[in-house]
């Protein structure tokens, strides 16, 4: 038996060696938003990798289970996640006032209700898909949730620099979101590339916001949200539920 450990021990390793980290940065253009435009915030675009073989790509390396989005400020931090499917969200609620969570979006429906400051609750997410997150309270609350099949992803950071690590060597498909990009536009985007045994830099990746317009959004009934929902007394911390 020892020799077979041996074996197995060796295929471990040779297969550990052959996984590359793929890196590269994201430039946003054409944006409206002072801080993109300013070159200071190039966050929260989402590169992932699709195998072009996926019944021939090797077993796929478990992503974290369980990632946290935080209601904080009056805001979902990150704005932007990226989970393998199966994985599930944690929301707790940082402020001193109510919140109420929910997405109408085929990515995954849920509806966390109303719970109070200092509480959180927690989404399994089984559904592949963009899920749009908002607060049936704060209409400015807004977050993105992708939820990807396989674990080759990464989000950009500030300075639009992403590394995906653990990718096996193999063709893959080059796939890009960001949610001020129009469908053309990040469909042109995609591409097939190579990744060999070692680490791959990919070139810098161009991403315009041309033509996008943020219009507003309906609350979980499909409603309109009240003049004062900002700063309602009734969902203040101490207020009643």
């Amino acid at each position: 038996m020892t020799w077979l450990w041996r074996i197995c021990f060796s295929l471990l390793l040779a297969s550990a060696a052959v996984a590359a980290v793929v890196s590269g940065s994201v430039r946003l253009a054409d944006s409206q938003v002072p801080a993109v435009h300013g070159g200071k915030d190039y966050s929260g675009v989402i590169v992932w990798l699709e195998p072009v073989h996926p019944v021939e790509a090797p077993a796929a390396p478990a992503r974290p289970a369980t990632a946290r989005m935080e209601q904080r400020s009056k805001r979902f931090i990150p704005h932007v996640l990226a989970i393998q499917a199966g994985s599930q969200v944690y929301f707790p609620n940082l402020d001193p006032i109510f919140h109420s969570a929910f997405s109408n979006f085929s990515g995954q429906l849920f509806d966390l209700g109303l719970y109070a400051p200092g509480t959180g609750r927690t989404i399994t997410f089984n559904r592949t898909g963009i899920v749009r997150v908002f607060c049936n309270i704060h209409p400015t609350m807004s977050a993105v949730i992708m939820v990807l099949r396989d674990p080759w992803f990464a989000v950009t950071d500030a300075r639009g620099a992403f590394r995906i690590p653990d990718v096996p060597a193999g063709e893959y498909r080059l796939r890009i979101f960001h949610e001020r990009a129009a469908e053309k536009t990040l469909l042109a985007l995609e591409r097939t590339v190579a990744v060999p045994p070692e680490d791959l830099a990919l070139p810098v990746i161009r991403v315009s916001e041309s033509g996008f317009v943020e219009g507003p959004h309906k609350n979980k009934y499909g409603h309109d949200y009240p003049p004062d929902s900002q700063d309602h007394s009734d969902y203040r911390g101490g207020g009643r539920r």
